[in-house]
């Protein structure tokens, strides 16, 4: 682990809608990148909304896990996403090696565990995912839902 350099506004990562907007960032340690975010509540009187950023060592590579979770029918099922889909990932076996087909697994089980957990109660909660995963040099974005994300590559500050 050892790679986390990142100041985070909110312990729970959830954005109240009664709070002021949230805004942090972090470096790697090696300083081959940075990252930022922030989040505003909005006009809304609940938010359901919840983001997760980790910078960690998996096997050798840096790795920066980046996801924004938004809760339809209530924040139970985002709130899972958020705890458990970036740990399932880097437990998967093939998390270095195939990246792609474990972020697909990962989606999969975190699903599957959620649904387990609501002891078919509560049928009406779900959650959106968007979701980037650095893994050395490699950047691989995936969404479930109608979530979409945005990535944009900074300069190099050369003129």
């Amino acid at each position: 682990m050892g790679y986390l350099n990142s100041v985070l506004s909110s312990s729970s990562n959830q954005v109240h809608a009664d709070d002021a907007p949230v805004s942090g960032g972090g470096l790697s340690q090696n300083g081959k990148f940075s990252y930022g975010y922030a989040s505003s509540p909005g006009k809304r009187s609940s938010m359901e909304d919840f983001y997760e950023t980790r910078i960690d060592g998996v096997d050798g590579e840096v790795v920066g896990l980046f996801g924004v979770f938004d809760g339809h029918g209530g924040a139970r099922a985002a709130e899972y996403v958020k705890h458990n889909l970036f740990s399932n990932l880097i437990r998967h076996p093939k998390f270095i090696s195939d990246t792609k087909s474990a972020i697909a697994d990962a989606y999969n089980h975190t699903d599957s565990e959620f649904l387990k957990s609501e002891n078919n109660q509560h049928k009406d909660a779900g959650s959106t995912a968007s979701t980037a995963i650095l893994v050395g040099d490699r950047l691989l974005v995936a969404n479930v839902g109608d979530s979409r994300a945005v990535i944009c590559r900074g300069g190099t500050g050369k003129a």
